[in-house]
C-alpha cells in the first residue's frame, strides 16, 4: 500500500485539517449557542471561559493551516505549468479539467469559489476568537455582541464546508498526483 507525498499532503490539508476544523466548528456554535444565551441557567465558570477561548484559538489556527497549505502548497501543483507537447494530464490537475466540456466548470466555478470563499473561515474565527478572549463573559450581557461571534463562526463554518465540498470534488475529478512514494505497507506476494 502506498501513496505519494504530494496525494498524503492534500490528504492532511482536506481531512487533517479542514474536515477536523468543521467538525470544532459545530462543537463551538453549539457551546456558544448553550452557555451564553440569554436562558442559560448554568452560571460561567472561569475555567469553561478559558476552554472556550483556547478552543476557538485553536480552531483558528486549524483553519490557517488548512487555508495557507492549501493556498501554499496544493495550490501550486493544482496549477502547475504544462509542458508544450504533454499528451498525459493527469499531472496537471487544473488543465486536466479544462480539458473537457463536461469537467470545466469544477475548474471555472469549483476552484474559483474554492480559492476566494476559503480564506473567510480563518478570517472570521480569528475574529470570533478574539472577542470572545476580549469579552468572554459579557456575551450574555450584550446580545448583539454574542450574535455577532455567533454569526461569524457560522460564517466560518459555511465558508470552510463550501471550500471542503469543492475540495472534495476537484479532487476526485483531478487529483494532485506526483512526488515522491511512501511505502505504507508491505503485502503479501501471491
Amino acid at each position: 500500500m502506498e501513496i505519494t507525498l504530494r496525494s498524503l499532503l492534500t490528504l492532511v490539508h482536506g481531512m487533517g485539517f479542514g474536515a477536523l476544523y468543521l467538525l470544532a466548528c459545530s462543537g463551538a456554535i453549539v457551546e456558544l449557542y448553550r452557555r451564553y444565551s440569554p436562558g442559560s441557567l448554568r452560571p460561567i465558570e472561569v475555567e469553561d471561559e478559558r476552554f472556550l477561548g483556547g478552543y476557538l484559538v485553536a480552531m483558528a489556527v486549524l483553519a490557517w493551516l488548512a487555508v495557507l497549505t492549501g493556498a501554499y502548497v496544493i495550490y501550486p501543483w493544482y496549477r502547475a505549468v504544462l509542458p508544450p507537447g504533454t499528451v498525459d494530464l493527469a499531472g496537471f490537475p487544473q488543465r486536466l479539467l479544462m480539458a473537457s466540456p463536461s469537467t470545466i466548470e469544477w475548474h471555472s466555478i469549483g476552484m474559483e469559489w474554492k480559492e476566494h470563499v476559503a480564506w473567510l473561515a480563518p478570517i472570521s474565527i480569528t475574529m470570533a476568537a478574539a472577542v470572545f478572549i476580549r469579552h468572554g463573559r459579557n456575551l450574555t450581557r450584550h446580545p448583539q455582541l454574542r450574535n455577532a461571534v455567533l454569526g461569524f463562526v457560522f460564517v466560518s463554518f459555511v465558508a470552510a464546508g463550501i471550500a471542503g465540498f469543492f475540495g472534495a470534488m476537484l479532487d476526485k475529478y483531478a487529483p494532485v498526483q506526483g512526488g515522491q512514494t511512501i511505502q505504507l505497507m508491505h503485502g503479501e506476494k501471491p
